[in-house]
């Protein structure tokens, strides 16, 4: 009998193999006596078999954005834009229609335009003492180099020496603000870190990480801003009594990110219900909050723009998102997605873009300049206005790969844009003189630090800290 190969599908999903109108119905007759041929043929059929069997589990949108892709004059790419010209919020038919048929140059003229009338030409850093109070975490992300196991190189917990030592050091070069970062609940994984705890007097990270907030505030004035991962309604409620602002990336609402092979496989705490939840919990409690995406580690643009809606959801009912950042994948040795591609430039800007116009004009919107290396200034021509947070005094332990600009560098790439560099504190501007986001013990500190439009006042003035 002859062999013949007919494709069986229609899934759009597949997107780098459309050519299958080509295949589509070809028979290969007689020509199976020739055995290169006939291994063609083999090859061909297990291609299908296997987009048979895997084809559910193919949710990659793999088309490429095309340079000539519709211009602002197309009707339908021109209602989109018109949508988000007037202010009103875009629905996810339009986020999607726009990222994946706009050109690159009409989104960014569009985002720009939604930034200016939020921000005016303002774009804000916050001077930080970066505080890595523990390595230990019991996730393992496939993209993550931070987190360490006991007995590897670099595992440490802070003890609260050293955390206000180096907090000193934040202070003595200008900083205002003190950035913890940590692993999640190491001590549900190590005993090691159960027994640095219990030393401490402490049962949970959660709770040691509230202490050393507290110490910090008192003893240095610098406004603290925890991102101690998942937290829960108590922990919350106390790092609200110490903190200025609390942070917790969402990084995708997809849990497919969380299947066998992909970057969340094995770390428990990147359940998106769970992240959520934290989240509406600082709403609850009116606790400014810093959340955002991650891309490049396998979603789709259709999840980060559902990632995007979920975050502004919660922030119309609260109104507690003071910020959202959009940071890129960079790869780094020794991880398991040590070969996996970074997001290139043009997705970058794409992507912010779209954020952008999906949150509105009011939203501050934050790309990592250090990721982005020589081409940090294109950032803004996405519609960020903000670089987050630059220390004169420790690296980034995070990337610590991609060293942060010099403030000096980035103010002068910024004004050489047309725009206006302002420092601000761990606390937002329009959230400075809000007294519900902002616990008595902490407000003291704050009006310190502040100029009247909430910015963070010149050096001198800020000097009694």
């Amino acid at each position: 009998m002859p062999f013949q190969l007919f494709w069986p599908h229609d899934d759009p999903r597949i997107g780098c193999l459309h050519g299958k109108s080509i295949l589509k119905g070809i028979c290969l007759k007689k020509l199976e006596r020739h055995s290169s041929v006939r291994l063609l043929c083999v090859l061909l059929g297990l291609c299908v078999k296997f987009f048979e069997e895997f084809r559910e589990e193919l949710r990659m949108n793999t088309r490429i954005h095309d340079p000539g892709l519709r211009s602002a004059s197309h009707p339908e790419v021109q209602d989109a834009f018109a949508c988000a010209r007037d202010v009103r919020a875009i629905d996810r038919a339009t986020a999607l229609l726009l990222a994946e048929q706009a050109a690159l140059p009409d989104l960014l003229n569009a985002a720009g335009k939604v930034r200016t009338r939020g921000k005016r030409r303002v774009v804000t850093f916050s001077k930080k003492v970066f505080i890595p109070l523990t390595t230990l975490c019991r996730d393992y992300c496939s993209y993550c180099t931070f987190r360490k196991d006991p007995g590897e190189p670099g595992a440490h917990f802070m003890t609260p020496e050293e955390v206000l030592a180096l907090a000193e050091q934040g202070r003595g070069a200008g900083c205002k603000e003190a950035l913890f970062s940590l692993g999640d609940q190491p001590e549900r994984l190590f005993p090691e870190a159960a027994e640095f705890l219990r030393k401490m007097g402490f049962t949970r990270t959660l709770d040691y990480v509230a202490a050393m907030s507290e110490l910090v505030l008192e003893k240095t004035g610098l406004l603290p801003h925890a991102n101690p991962g998942v937290m829960d309604r108590a922990a919350l409620h106390r790092l609200r009594d110490s903190n200025a602002s609390v942070g917790l990336m969402l990084e995708n609402v997809s849990p497919r990110l969380m299947s066998s092979g992909l970057p969340h496989a094995k770390a428990p705490d990147k359940v998106p219900a769970v992240r959520l939840r934290t989240m509406e919990e600082a709403g609850k409690l009116s606790i400014a909050f810093t959340t955002g995406i991650l891309i490049g580690i396998g979603e789709t643009m259709e999840e980060r723009i559902d990632s995007l809606l979920a975050i502004r959801m919660l922030h119309e009912k609260y109104g507690h998102i003071q910020e959202v950042i959009v940071q890129n994948f960079r790869a780094k040795p020794g991880i398991p997605m040590a070969s996996h591609p970074d997001p290139s430039l043009e997705d970058m800007l794409r992507t912010i873009a779209i954020a952008r116009l999906i949150l509105g004009p009011q939203m501050n919107v934050q790309a990592p300049p250090n990721l982005s290396y020589g081409d940090f200034p294109r950032l803004l021509d996405a519609g960020i206005n903000d670089w987050g947070g630059i220390s004169p005094v420790t690296k980034d332990f995070i990337n610590p790969e991609a060293a942060w600009p010099q403030i000096a560098d980035l103010q002068a790439e910024t004004q050489s844009r047309g725009f206006l560099l302002r420092e601000r504190l761990a606390l937002y501007p329009e959230f400075v003189y809000r007294a519900e986001f902002l616990s008595p013990r902490v407000r003291e500190h704050v009006v310190k630090l502040a100029d009247v439009d909430g910015y963070a006042r010149s050096p001198a003035l800020a000097a009694g800290i």
